[in-house]
């Protein structure tokens, strides 16, 4: 069984490589708030909705002090072409080896079309400036879920 994450755990650091090839770690967002979500496939209907729903609010987001950095297993040059199909601005990062997706309990066990299977778990964690999580959302829905975050966090649009 995976073990997942609660509100006033401390996150799990990771080193990840970003779409351009950079290195960055959990320790790179402290000082700030952060919005990390984890989605199975780049270049994939649901994935791309998601990614894009969080680039059309990244500066809502930004406003109110969120940085967002999406994490998939994909390759960092599938999601340099992710960022360049579909113009996305939120941070995308790499973990081909799942060493992250596991510690956050975002890997493991899943039921897909009925089927109890092993592979990525959409979520999404809400961390503190200390790298502190605040809410952690485990099976979320593509569609829709970063709405869902922002009215949660009492967000407006401005």
């Amino acid at each position: 069984m995976t073990t997942r994450l609660t509100p006033g755990d401390q996150a799990p650091a990771f080193t990840l490589t970003d779409d351009r090839g950079a290195r960055v770690s959990l320790d790179d967002l402290r000082g700030r708030k952060a919005i990390v979500y984890v989605y199975p496939a780049a270049l994939t209907p649901g994935c791309t909705k998601q990614a894009c729903d969080f680039t059309d609010n990244l500066e809502t987001l930004t406003g109110q002090g969120y940085a967002v950095v999406g994490i998939s297993p994909d390759a960092p040059e599938k999601l340099a072409k992710f960022r360049e199909e579909e113009n996305l601005t939120i941070t995308l990062l790499s973990d081909p080896g799942k060493e992250m997706l596991r510690a956050w309990g975002a890997f493991g066990e899943k039921k897909l079309y009925g089927r109890v299977v092993e592979g990525v778990i959409r979520s999404t964690f809400v961390l503190d400036e200390d790298g502190v999580i605040e809410h952690a959302w485990y099976n979320v829905r593509a569609t829709g879920h970063v709405a869902k975050i922002m009215r949660d966090l009492g967000l407006t649009v401005h």
